[in-house]
């Protein structure tokens, strides 16, 4: 079965997927496509977002959160979410909140570049940039296993090296237990740099 992956290089949520498919075996299976085509974009996810995933039949999944839950089924189930119990919904809840992170600051980006006629808005960046650092400091109390990787572990680490690819918030000097954290995924998981954004 061949998963093909639509997304751009730069894209933290299509980075999520990349990871996700080789901590789960199946890099060999999912074939990179540049999502560059706004028309085909739209078909397959009206709204317009990356990353889609086409399973082998045709059929688009989209967002990164359902890639995700399919890509562990097709590993097994279990892999990378807990499959029953409260540890599902812990897990489950502490990757939403590493989303959470990654579209605020996305939207401290969206700021610059889609109102280039405008000065940024403080608050609306503060708004923002206060997310992020309560997020961060949630996990910063209990990261997620570096080894063992989940689904929370895969956005947050996805987060944490935007950040340091946009430069949205400066979080390393304010959360040394993340940098450790990240350190250690970096020494576990070689293939996460393999997925590293670049424009």
């Amino acid at each position: 079965m061949t998963l093909t992956l639509h997304s751009r290089a730069a894209s933290p949520f299509g980075r999520k997927v990349l990871f996700a498919a080789a901590v789960l075996g199946l890099s060999d299976r999912l074939v990179f496509k540049p999502a560059d085509d706004e028309d085909l974009l739209r078909a397959q996810n009206p709204l317009a977002k990356i990353p889609v995933l086409l399973t082998d039949d045709g059929e688009p999944l989209f967002d990164s959160r359902v890639i995700l839950e399919y890509l562990d089924t097709l590993a097994g189930g279990g892999r990378i979410i807990p499959a029953s119990g409260w540890q599902r919904f812990e897990v489950l809840r502490r990757a939403a909140l590493a989303d959470g992170i990654l579209e605020a600051a996305l939207l401290v980006l969206y700021e610059r570049r889609y109102r280039p006629d405008i000065e940024p808005y403080g608050p609306w960046l503060d708004f923002q940039r206060g997310k992020i650092a309560r997020g961060l400091a949630a996990m910063a109390a209990a990261p997620p296993l570096a080894e063992a990787v989940d689904v929370s572990g895969i956005g947050l680490a996805c987060a944490l090296e935007y950040m340091d690819f946009r430069h949205q918030y400066d979080w390393r000097p304010e959360f040394p237990a993340l940098v450790d954290w990240l350190d250690g995924l970096n020494r576990a998981w070689p293939a996460f740099a393999d997925s590293r954004p670049r424009d």
